[in-house]
């Protein structure tokens, strides 16, 4: 009998700049149903997309992290240390005939909802050209903790996707299922921004399967709503949300504890917060639906 996985969790940012009470709000539910699992929690910096970090902004990130009691188990790792591997598992799915390059541009795909395998067929180099993988015309479903069953078809809703861009940055869908699986990650808590991501993965897992006699785990998914601002737009970096205030750890913290649905703490230190923050937690307590009540 096979020994169960130790629950291992993690909170990914990207270093495009500080994070944010959005952020926060992630960072406690990974960290709480990893504490509350007696599991791990990692820190990943998805860093693969290089024009958009931002110089200073990962050594940021570890430092909110901290100053709020964040202290991963295991040391940071980067997506830009895995590039090579990245490249490695590109050649193995092609081999396996699962890959073709696209030269399409985005003009061309202005209006399509999912791609309309322009490239499918032309057998265009993998050099040079953004690298698709290759999707069935079948509905694949999971089963989220909180936003419940998720079906798709992926051939109708986003067709054969990049795996590599034409400019060789490894894509998101690429790096985070090679990093889940190489850091033995059980359980993925993250926005509900990122629901729409999980079947790609899913499938690409399934491809990824084919390639090695390694058992590859398909993790346990909980995507917790949304924080919003007064604009109705989720809070990000890209609509300029406040970077978290190290002056008011306590008071950011028990905030984001509330807005996702769990008792008052009052505690003297972001420590003192965490420690009870695991005695009363309950994921069961979160609003089942993708954007937390209230603005942020």
């Amino acid at each position: 009998m096979s020994e169960v996985p130790r629950y291992t969790g993690r909170f990914a940012p990207s270093p495009t700049g500080p994070l944010h009470f959005g952020s926060l709000v992630t960072a406690l539910a990974s960290w709480c149903e990893a504490r509350v699992h007696q599991g791990r929690w990692l820190v990943r910096i998805e860093d693969t997309d290089l024009p958009r970090n931002q110089p200073g902004a990962e050594a940021e990130i570890l430092a909110q992290l901290e100053t709020y009691g964040f202290i991963a188990d295991e040391p940071i790792s980067r997506q830009q240390d895995r590039i090579d591997l990245y490249n490695q598992i590109l050649d193995d799915l092609a081999a396996q005939g699962d890959l073709y390059g696209c030269a399409c541009s985005r003009k061309q795909l202005t209006g399509y909802a999912a791609y309309p395998n322009t490239c499918r067929g032309k057998k265009l180099s993998l050099t040079g050209n953004a690298v698709r993988l290759r999707v069935s015309d079948d509905i694949l479903c999971f089963q989220d903790q909180l936003q419940g069953q998720v079906c798709e078809n992926l051939s109708k809703s986003t067709g054969d996707f990049v795996l590599r861009r034409r400019d060789g940055i490894i894509s998101y869908q690429l790096a985070v299922v090679v990093d889940d699986h190489l850091q033995g990650v059980t359980h993925i808590v993250r926005g509900a921004d990122l629901l729409d991501n999980t079947v790609r993965q899913i499938w690409l897992r399934q491809c990824l399967r084919a390639t090695t006699s390694e058992p590859i785990i398909e993790p346990i998914y909980t995507h917790i709503p949304l924080a919003m601002n007064a604009q109705g737009q989720k809070l990000s970096k890209q609509n300029r949300a406040l970077p978290l205030d190290v002056k008011k750890p306590v008071e950011n913290l028990q905030a984001a504890f509330v807005a996702l649905g769990q008792d008052v703490i009052y505690a003297s230190s972001p420590e003192h917060f965490l420690r009870q923050a695991i005695t009363s937690w309950d994921i069961n307590r979160i609003a089942r639906q993708t954007q937390l009540d209230g603005q942020f």
